[in-house]
């Protein structure tokens, strides 16, 4: 056991060892002047980086707790076309202890506080930096002249630094702030690896990078890369190889994951987006950069439930392009639509609220895509091929096929950002659909059924919905056979009305009106629809229409004819016609028979009407007889609509 005396005095000599080596680091400080300590550290970065450092400020020099020289002021390298691209407040070399008591200066390493890096995009892609890479990779080749000692420091520490990029040809300016970072430099062996976090748009990214040959990346040549970054909004992930001479080129596989895509873009700086939709996103796939195009091949992305597998290719210098063809088993657009109304919200009338098409602006596009079901609000489509096309604002959608509603539809849909809002023009061919399903889901109306053919070729422009309908124009074919139209029957009102004309009583909008034939052409201008021709043939009814629908009021104005078709051709009184009006509201339309009809066919009043209108064109007065005349056709029609 050791006793009280001998611990003392092993705490004694301790002591003295300490002192010992106090006295000894000082007294090497004071052998050694800080001229040879300027040109030392100066010597061993040059050595090292193979760039000048420029030593601007006083030097200072501390022994506790550990040798150090801090130099204030300092750049390394001299100015590119007027611009310092690299300076920091303050610059301190840890010195080696051993070296140090034998009177050389060697450097542990080096930390950095407050620098500030800038990075300059000319027109022909190389970089401020460019001058001072090349001789980095010059310093760095295996067979480099250096000093006779071996190089001494491999670690760089960068503390609170600031990085500004820049590309003035592409009006491009961004900050890097609070940027700390661990530099492991290939002093001994060839990789390069960096790993620590900064600030970007206020988000803190934490970010590692690994270069497996750092002398051969700098010259340009072929080297293994390894990036990670996790931000906020964002994961990515880069492994693979990179190359820059004669151009850049990157191969390898990318990974990315967002919990939200919209929330990932606007923190990288694009405000422009469209409404709905953009959230939780994932990506893989094999990444190749050459130049300033990005292709991806062999691509897994998912974005909003929807899985895509294809490739897609983004041209980044001039105009931002992107292409691509992608396959989707089933393709949900629901989240992308769910913003957009037709009607507002708890009304009849159409929706007013103003266009947002900013996010058009900027960029190009031509993908294709097809799926093996497609969701579109409360319509789902079978096996559908559509392209997407962007150019100069111009947005074209064309599909190509879409088995749907046991049909095939074709056509495009073309929108622009517009001085009043948006402009729209649409060509669309529905084939032999089941009309019921076809304008139920896509339209809400529920009024027809059968197997038909829809065509339409519309165009409009407008702040809104409102004002689309206002200007619409264009035309509508719609022709059907074998169905009904259903909420009226209207061979039952006939027959009614056949055996009693002024009967009023009953509920005539129920029902079904079957038919062999339907035929309806509409010409629209100015969101005024005028019906060209509504021929229906049935088995026992036949009915024309002619008149026209207000789109912006939502109103009918119509005039037509219905015929009952007697079971026996010799029959006379089997066969009954009926002018009558169709007038009012899309959604609730009075359907108004013709007075002076069921006046004459009444067997009490037709004799009286006769009589009444002989007397009638005896009158001189011609327009006196008009105002009779109309009031007849339209007397207690009101009162007789079967509602």
């Amino acid at each position: 056991m050791l006793t009280v005396i001998g611990v003392k005095r092993i705490a004694i000599l301790i002591a003295v060892v300490v002192a010992a080596g106090i006295s000894a680091i000082a007294a090497a400080t004071l052998v050694i002047p800080l001229d040879t300590v300027r040109e030392a550290v100066t010597s061993e970065i040059r050595a090292v980086t193979g760039l000048d450092p420029v030593l601007r400020g006083p030097i200072s020099v501390s022994m506790f707790p550990a040798p150090t020289v801090s130099f204030s002021d300092v750049a390394l390298g001299e100015q590119v076309a007027g611009e310092t691209a690299f300076a920091v407040d303050e610059l301190t070399a840890n010195l080696r202890l051993m070296p140090l008591l034998a009177g050389r200066i060697e450097i542990a390493d080096i930390a950095l506080t407050k620098p500030r890096i800038s990075v300059t995009f000319g027109a022909d892609g190389r970089t401020n930096w460019s001058p001072l890479i090349d001789i980095l990779a010059r310093a760095l080749k295996p067979n480099a002249r250096h000093d006779e000692r071996v190089l001494s420091f491999s670690e760089i520490r960068i503390n609170d630094g600031v990085v500004a990029v820049r590309n003035p040809g592409r009006n491009v300016e961004e900050m890097l702030e609070g940027v700390e970072l661990s530099l492991a430099w290939p002093s001994i062996a060839k990789s390069f690896a960096a790993t620590g976090h900064f600030t970007w748009h206020n988000e803190t990214v934490d970010a590692s990078l690994s270069i497996a040959d750092f002398p051969a990346a700098l010259a340009g040549d072929n080297s293994g890369v390894k990036f990670r970054a996790t931000a906020g909004p964002l994961k990515a992930a880069f492994d693979g190889a990179m190359s820059w001479e004669p151009t850049l080129k990157i191969d390898g596989t990318l990974a990315a994951d967002a919990i939200s895509l919209r929330d990932a873009l606007r923190w990288s700086g694009d405000r422009s987006l469209p409404a709905g939709g953009l959230g939780r996103f994932s990506l893989k796939a094999r990444a190749a950069v050459a130049g300033g195009t990005i292709a991806l091949s062999n691509l897994n992305a998912e974005l909003d439930g929807n899985v895509a597998e294809g490739v897609l290719s983004y041209a980044a210098t001039g105009r931002q392009m992107l292409q691509g063809t992608l396959a989707v088993e089933k393709l949900d657009l629901r989240p992308y639509v769910s913003t957009f109304r037709l009607i507002a919200d708890n009304t009849r009338d159409w929706d007013r609220r103003s266009f947002v098409l900013d996010w058009f602006n900027g960029w190009d596009a031509d993908l294709r895509l097809s799926a093996a079901g497609v969701q579109f609000a409360r319509a789902e489509l079978g096996h559908t091929a559509i392209a997407v096309n962007m150019r100069s604002g111009r947005l074209v959608v064309t599909v190509g096929e879409s088995q749907a509603f046991d049909g095939v539809i074709t056509g495009s849909i073309a929108i622009a950002k517009a001085e009043p809002g948006a402009e729209i023009k649409s060509q669309m061919q529905f084939a032999d659909v089941n009309l019921e399903r076809c304008l139920g889901e896509l339209f809400g109306i529920r009024r027809l059924e059968g197997t038909g053919n829809l065509a339409f070729s519309v165009d409009s422009r407008g702040l809104n919905v409102q004002e689309l309908t206002r200007n619409l124009g264009g035309t509508i074919q719609v022709t059907a056979k074998q169905g009904a139209l259903t909420g009226l029957n209207i061979e039952q009102l006939m027959r009614r009305l056949q055996r009693s004309p002024l009967s009023a009583s009953g509920d005539y909008r129920s029902g079904r009106t079957p038919f062999d034939k339907l035929n309806v052409g509409l010409r629209i201008a100015q969101g005024l629809a005028t019906v060209d021709e509504v021929a229906l043939e049935g088995p026992s009814v036949r009915l024309a229409l002619t008149g026209t629908t207000s789109i912006p009021e939502r109103e009918l104005d119509l005039a037509g004819t219905a015929n009952l078709i007697g079971s026996a051709p010799a029959d006379a009184n089997a066969s009954f016609e009926l002018p009558f009006t169709v007038q009012g509201q899309w959604e609730n339309p009075m359907i108004l028979p013709d007075a002076r009809t069921l006046i004459q066919k009444s067997r009490a009043t037709g004799p009286l009407l006769d009589a009444f209108q002989d007397k009638l064109n005896a009158v001189q007065d011609k327009r006196l007889r008009d105002i009779i005349n109309r009031s007849l056709s339209g007397a207690g029609a009101a009162d007789r609509n079967p509602r």
